[in-house]
């Protein structure tokens, strides 16, 4: 068993193998403060999503909007729920705005739409378990997207910080300038240096690592 392995004793044998980090546990556990917090829906998700990214050839998903759509989902037979970037600057935005896919909205405005999501399953679990007829695990891991991280590593850090908090299984970071941000569909993106990706996806795992989750961080190229 890993160092890191050890900081969290919830994820599976092997986890981190082949994860390198530019810090050490000796910082993570610095940052951790005197009172370590659990994360258990985030800490369960990601469990889970990485068993089936080990035992499933792909995994369906499809992108929530509302809690409600993310309880249909998890009705219909998904094993996962996604959580997308040009959906919340489309509608599920804290600002109530219409945005196009540039990053425009608030940051907190994915990391609250993950936490409705989960309220809105953990209901529908109770429900079930009230009635005594638990039918199905509701509790779907959500892949969410987290855009180019909203600035820097310090940026990356607080964003995977929010949404494991919220209860996300994944995080993905692509490679965008962030104050250049674009759908990744179109032409003319700018894209950030290699080492600076790597600074913000090591925030990002710091982030992980220091709230005790085995947060699956998925790195994306644009």
């Amino acid at each position: 068993m890993s160092d890191f392995e050890k900081l969290t004793p919830s994820a599976p044998a092997g986890r981190f193998d082949g994860i390198e980090r530019n810090y050490d546990v000796d910082e993570v556990a610095r940052l951790r403060g005197s009172v370590q917090l659990t994360h258990t829906l985030a800490e369960r998700g990601a469990n889970k999503l990485w068993e089936l990214l080990k035992s499933e050839d792909y995994i369906n998903a499809l992108g929530a909007l509302s809690g409600n759509q993310a309880v249909q989902m998890a009705k219909a037979g998904l094993k996962a729920i996604y959580l997308s970037g040009w959906q919340v600057a489309g509608d599920s935005n804290i600002s109530a705005q219409t945005y196009p896919d540039q990053s425009l909205y608030p940051a907190n405005s994915g990391p609250e739409l993950a936490k409705r999501i989960n309220n809105a399953l953990t209901r529908a679990d109770q429900i079930e378990f009230a009635e005594g007829n638990v039918e199905r695990d509701y509790f779907l891991p959500i892949i969410a997207d987290a855009e180019a991280g909203f600035g820097g590593p310090l940026n990356c850090y607080e964003i995977m910080k929010a949404y494991i908090e919220a209860g996300a299984a994944g995080v993905h970071f692509e490679d965008q300038l962030a104050s250049e941000k674009k759908c990744g569909h179109l032409g003319g993106k700018v894209l950030i240096p290699t080492k600076a990706h790597e600074r913000n996806l090591n925030a990002a795992r710091l982030a992980a690592d220091v709230a005790g989750v085995a947060t699956v961080l998925v790195a994306r190229t644009d």
